[in-house]
């Protein structure tokens, strides 16, 4: 039985877009950065191994999905995640591959019996 009503199409449809843009492993290592606490363009740039340029551009349409948000101090302008859903998912995510990747190193014959 479900516990909720169906996702609405402008639901599916914002999901969807949420996890496209989480289909960069670019954009997953800013979100990854970021999850540590809040940084600047250049310091996320040296984190991520990429130009400033190219990390104003993935936070701009990280920030178009509500996924960072901006601080401002001066002319210096700092990001961080939006809010703790992102914290969460990207803990899911990361439990998910782990858990994952420890399974698939697993023998077939403990993964049968696991399963039987």
């Amino acid at each position: 039985m479900r516990s909720r009503p169906p996702l609405t199409r402008a639901e599916v449809e914002e999901i969807a877009g949420t996890f496209a843009v989480l289909g960069d492993p670019t954009r997953v290592r800013i979100l990854d950065a970021l999850s540590a606490g809040e940084l600047c363009v250049c310091d996320l740039a040296s984190i991520v191994g990429i130009s400033e340029s190219a990390v104003s551009h993935q936070l701009r349409l990280l920030r178009g999905m509500r996924l960072v948000r901006t601080r401002r101090a001066g002319r210096q302008v700092f990001y961080s995640l939006d809010d703790q859903h992102i914290v969460e998912l990207l803990r899911l995510a990361v439990t998910h591959v782990q858990e994952s990747a420890a399974e698939a190193r697993q023998p077939r014959l403990v993964r049968a019996e696991a399963a039987g």
